[in-house]
């Protein structure tokens, strides 16, 4: 037996989260457009993406599967960079809704990944 060469033991998960992340892209542009209120999009889209990715990793072992949705897809489909600038967009106009929208992005996300892993923890002992 061989072991796999380098250059192919690196190229195989670039190419999952390219095409991963190309596809969670599509998806976070489909929700855009779904909520055309920018900082609402971004918000629905980090929120639902913290609480995939936490049942994701309780329920899938390190595999390429995980590689692919996780870092790829869900890499794609969530926007901390858009975050950011509509926080600090809105801290122009708003204080206190930057203020508001960053502690409900922040805390939200910390409490739906942590619903994601238990469901998924869950799920995968019945």
């Amino acid at each position: 037996m061989t072991s796999p060469s380098p250059t192919r033991t690196i190229l195989r998960p670039a190419v999952l989260v390219a095409v991963g992340g190309m596809l969670g892209t599509a998806a976070r542009m489909a929700l855009g457009m779904l909520i055309p209120n920018a900082a609402l999009g971004v918000l629905a889209a980090n929120l639902t993406g913290a609480l995939v990715l936490g049942i994701l990793t309780a329920r899938l072992p390190a595999s390429d599967l995980r590689v692919f949705l996780g870092t790829g897809l869900l890499g794609g489909f969530t926007t901390y960079s858009s975050f950011m600038v509509d926080a600090v967009q809105l801290w122009g106009s708003s204080p206190l809704l930057a203020a508001g929208y960053a502690a409900l992005t922040l805390s939200g996300g910390i409490a739906l990944a942590v619903l994601g892993l238990h469901l998924g923890r869950r799920r995968a002992a019945a």
